[in-house]
């Protein structure tokens, strides 16, 4: 009997690390994950354990490579940015990979921006707002000022999914996916490195650039695939949309963050929105996508949790509950005016509810998405407006909640909403995005379900 083709892809995440075998149809054949215990920084702040990530890679690959049903024909990476892999030259890791929750010293931070322009300018500059570890090009500055001996001996410092391909494939490389997403490293104004990064001596510990849909050799021995370079997580779930749609749209994916992504607003950052938690990043193919960011699943989560304990219910209870117009216009009656100019990027309105004041759960949980969805418009609405979407995609966790989806259906009258179900986008897309190098066959063209949701009259009663 023949072999299945398929490509392997490794997705990382900060919990879960997954192995997924896709076929030449872009189905799920395979998959494994694994959790790992975090290990300790010097200061003793949890970081991703290197060597057990290591040891997944090649244990793993050896698992599927002996797989008597699939013939492994590439693989791919995708995992979490902002995170750094330091090498010696003997291309060993040298450091930790610090965690990018860790704090940043507000010296040194003090210190960078007064050195190169500001915060306002150089955020404008970089697309990138003043998010401390989480902008992975301050790791490198706080080496060079606190460990400046570590600093000599750093040979390259690889993003996490460059150093995942690095594993198998023994290729030294930079993706624009991973630098161009809130680094501080890029300037979107000269599309190149931003002047600091020479100036520091950074440039040098920096791999060349390969394009998102390069292929290298494997470097194991018996294997002979072409291997993927590796892409930034937030790029690679956007591929399948961007491969399956071409009239512009907005995809707002949603999880412990709700991110809403347009790829058709290519306006530079205004100040306005770098303070309300906008950026911008290069996707797999180099263009600059606008994108806002929205606290708002681990809001859900927080504010559920409340709910459930004052109610007495389940916290399971909430997954399926259905969509009920009449609570909403009884709440929206109730709240008519009260709070619409308190509405805020930062801070929830449900937070501040007495629920109390809620005759029952289904009723406080209606009022928990109405406030959600009302943040959820505002952020959108920075990355929407001067284009001409007509189109948002919803996937995650709220693409399966109904009152979500048809009080964002309700929010945006004039746009076509849709629950988007893909499963593993980002894997997906990591698969997609070196097509060329593993598939004979064409790129499906319904890969994507979708159900619409159509704005419901919502009256008061």
């Amino acid at each position: 009997m023949s072999k299945q083709n398929v490509i392997a892809i490794f997705d990382v995440g900060k919990t879960n690390k997954k192995l997924f075998l896709f076929d030449e149809n872009y189905k799920i054949v395979f998959e494994r994950s694994a959790r790992f215990f975090e290990t300790t920084d010097e200061d003793d702040f949890p970081c991703e354990n290197l060597e057990s990530l290591k040891s997944s890679v090649y244990d793993s690959l050896h698992e599927v490579s002996r797989l008597k049903d699939f013939k492994i024909k590439a693989v791919n990476f995708c995992s979490y940015g902002a995170s750094f892999v330091y090498l010696d030259d003997q291309l060993q890791p040298c450091a930790p990979l610090y965690n990018y929750l860790k704090e940043y010293p507000e010296n040194l931070k003090q210190q960078f921006y007064d050195r190169y322009g500001g915060e306002e300018e150089f955020s404008f500059r970089t697309a990138s707002p003043v998010l401390g570890s989480l902008n992975s090009g301050m790791q490198l500055y706080r080496i060079k000022y606190e460990k400046p001996q570590l600093f000599k001996q750093i040979k390259f410092a690889l993003h996490l999914p460059q150093y995942l391909s690095f594993l198998v494939s023994s290729n030294l490389c930079s993706d624009i996916t991973s630098i161009g997403c809130h680094t501080n490293l890029w300037d979107f104004q000269k599309n190149e490195y931003h002047d600091w990064v020479k100036q520091e001596g950074i440039l040098e510990k920096l791999a060349p650039i390969f394009p998102s849909d390069k292929v290298v050799p494997a470097s194991l021995p018996g294997c002979d695939y072409p291997v993927g370079i590796g892409l930034h997580d937030s790029s690679a779930a956007l591929i399948p949309y961007l491969v399956n749609f071409h009239k512009p749209f907005i995809l707002i994916s949603t999880g412990t963050w709700c991110i809403s992504i347009n790829p058709f607003n290519q306006f530079p950052l205004t100040k306005e929105e770098l303070e309300n938690d906008c950026l911008c990043f290069l996707t797999y193919d180099a263009k600059p996508i606008k994108a806002s960011r929205l606290f708002a699943g681990n809001e859900h989560e927080q504010q559920v949790k409340r709910i459930s304990d004052h109610f007495h219910q389940n916290v399971t209870h909430y997954r399926t509950m259905e969509f009920n117009p009449e609570i909403i216009a009884k709440l929206r009656e109730k709240d008519f005016g009260k709070f619409k100019d308190k509405i805020s990027f930062k801070t929830s309105l449900f937070a501040k509810r007495n629920l109390a004041d809620f005759s029952n759960d289904e009723e406080a949980y209606h009022q928990l998405m109405l406030d959600i969805v009302a943040q959820q418009c505002l952020s959108t609405q920075l990355v929407l407006k001067g284009t001409s979407v007509k189109r948002i995609f919803v996937d995650g966790g709220f693409s399966k909640n109904s009152i979500y989806m048809n009080l964002l259906a309700a929010a945006f009258p004039d746009m076509e909403v849709f629950a988007a179900s893909i499963p593993q986008a980002t894997a997906m897309g990591a698969a997609l995005a070196i097509h060329h190098s593993w598939n004979e066959k064409r790129v499906p063209k319904e890969m994507i379900p979708l159900k619409c949701f159509s704005p419901i009259s919502i009256s008061h009663s």
